[in-house]
């Protein structure tokens, strides 16, 4: 009789223990074909902040081109080490209020190799984490175009930690973040335009205006030096930008596809359009203007990309184009000195994208998304109208107190010799060229 009850409770148990096998939650999976997709993004994005380098360091006069190119690539210096630190939990840390992350996340703190149910359903956590690193690395370096040619590197390395930190990851945590105001608030920003070409816009603004215009500027030509360079720099920001917007997926399915398709779309009616205008207006098509209308493209399609097909992203590439063209020719009549034309690609390629987003979104494309204007939601644009706003003054706000900190402790502007002799000699000891 007890060898029976024996076996019976035996056999019970082993039927519980199935059962509950068969009702637990399975612990999250690893996809392989997502994660090396996230992993060669970061890779894509990564590569952008030298192809950057190269477009800027082109642009300049040769005794700066090592200055130029040197403040983009420290960056990816610079940002690794505050993201690892405390960057990463500020911006996608666990939420205090819908305004910051916490330190939960200091130092990588339980952001291991398991996926991340809301940020990274099916990638570890640290592929997330080191794709959203790329995107931090590239903003502040965006910045460097408005004050190339005079800004000390000392005070820029500074600089470039004080802007992540209040700048970038704040409003990160905003739009990307779990539980961030402005992504309850429903706006869409797919890979960017508020969290990275917006604030760099309006941080180069305030740039232009406080650190003041080169000296000879609209008095001396100031040519590009070497638009080899520069047109090498734009085909690898085009080229690494198919991660920063398809990557922006997390996945390497359907929408990473259509990400990546209208990207290239978008860039090439840019690239024409900007030429178009050129051609009619200056009498020539021009291989800077051919780059530069490129990177508009660019810029304009990031925060539309995971939510607009095909046509619309011809109509958002020959806008932003034009309308950016038409912005760099402004600074001349409004005579702010943004040396290579930040404001008017990155700030207001951004805010056109960001609103063509309200305009042109598609729950077709993206379910997750929403309707915009054109698809019968107009509330969308409003709310995208919103959050451009908030972004423009958020960001002029807070750099402005920032740059105004650092040019009294600190100082912004190398010395008057020092800009006439350029920022490779007197800044780091070098020469780009040797003949």
């Amino acid at each position: 009789m007890k060898r029976y009850l024996f076996l019976l409770i035996v056999l019970g148990g082993l039927i519980a223990t199935t059962a509950w096998a068969e009702t637990a939650p399975s612990p999250p999976k690893v996809d392989s074909g997502d994660t090396t997709w996230l992993l060669i993004s970061s890779a894509l994005v990564m590569l952008m902040t030298p192809g950057l380098a190269l477009f800027y360091g082109g642009m300049v006069r040769q005794k700066n081109v090592l200055g130029t190119i040197m403040q983009s690539f420290i960056a990816l210096g610079v940002i690794t080490i505050q993201w690892v630190l405390y960057g990463y939990s500020l911006a996608f840390g666990p939420d205090i209020g819908g305004i910051i992350g916490s330190l939960g996340w200091i130092g990588l703190r339980g952001v291991g190799l398991d996926p991340h149910p809301e940020y990274s359903p099916t990638v570890p956590h640290q592929a997330f984490m080191i794709f959203q690193m790329m995107f931090a690395v590239i903003t502040p370096a965006l910045i460097t175009g408005a004050f190339a040619e005079r800004f000390k590197f000392k005070t820029y390395l500074v600089f470039l930690v004080l802007w992540a930190t209040f700048v970038y990851d704040p409003l990160a945590h905003w739009v990307w973040g779990v539980g961030g105001w402005i992504r309850n608030l429903g706006a869409l920003d797919f890979a960017g335009g508020l969290v990275v070409h917006i604030s760099s816009g309006m941080a180069a603004l305030v740039a232009t205006l406080v650190v003041g215009k080169r000296k000879g500027y609209m008095e001396e030509p100031m040519p590009p030096h070497n638009l080899t360079m520069t047109l090498l720099g734009a085909a690898l920001l085009w080229f690494g930008w198919f991660g920063f917007n398809g990557g922006s997926a997390i996945a390497s399915g359907s929408l990473a596809t259509s990400a990546f398709v209208v990207t290239h779309i978008s860039t090439a009616a840019a690239a024409l359009s900007w030429m178009i205008a050129e051609w009619k207006y200056r009498g020539n098509p021009t291989v800077l203007g051919v780059a530069s209308g490129a990177v508009a493209g660019l810029v304009a399609i990031t925060p539309a990309s995971g939510f607009v097909g095909p046509l619309s992203a011809i109509l958002i590439g020959l806008v932003a184009g034009i309308l950016c063209y038409v912005a760099i020719n402004l600074k001349t009549k409004l005579r702010y000195d943004d040396s290579l034309d930040v404001v008017g690609v990155h700030g207001v390629g951004g805010t056109w994208g960001a609103l063509a987003t309200g305009l042109f979104a598609s729950k077709a494309i993206n379910s997750a998304g929403n309707d915009g204007l054109f698809f019968g939601n107009p509330s969308l644009l409003g709310i995208q109208a919103l959050t451009v706003l908030v972004a423009w003054i958020y960001s002029f706000v807070v750099t402005l107190i920032l740059l105004k900190i650092l040019d009294w402790t600190m100082g912004l502007r190398v010395s008057e010799e020092h800009e006439v002799n350029g920022l490779d000699l007197s800044q780091h000891g070098e020469s780009g060229y040797s003949f």
